[in-house]
């Protein structure tokens, strides 16, 4: 990635929220969605309390998706983490940046771990294009 495109990045990093536009699975047309993320290193994660969602649908068919940070604007490949151990490297740092909603986040954990819910979180880690 060019040092401009990290330095955008970085500089973004602290927002509470992006825009990602992603394409549906059969139509190809252009969706968006105002998601949490976090900026680590060089990469963006982004996730889902829920993978049955439309958009995570449509970015595991197609991985080709653009964010939308403020008035910066990246184009990127999303990768589904499949791996448990990079899925909660990414969880943990989501969970990280948005601390103030961990009252919810830990709510959900014991409801899982009772077997009340089920763990429907996902993550995305996102690599911007040169």
């Amino acid at each position: 990635m060019e040092l401009n495109a990290l330095a955008r990045l970085k500089a973004a990093a602290g927002r509470q929220t992006l825009t990602l536009t992603h394409y549906g699975r059969k139509s190809g047309k252009p969706y968006d969605v105002t998601i949490w993320f976090v900026v680590d290193g060089d990469k963006v994660y982004i996730g889902t309390a829920n993978v049955n969602r439309q958009w995570v649908r449509n970015v595991q068919k197609t991985p080709r998706v653009k964010l939308s940070i403020g008035a910066e604007t990246f184009d990127g490949t999303a990768r589904f983490l499949t791996d448990r151990a990079e899925h909660q490297r990414a969880m943990a740092a989501i969970r990280r940046k948005y601390w103030m909603y961990r009252p919810v986040i830990a709510l959900g954990q014991v409801l899982t771990a009772m077997g009340v819910m089920r763990d429907r979180t996902g993550a995305f880690e996102v690599t911007l294009a040169e």
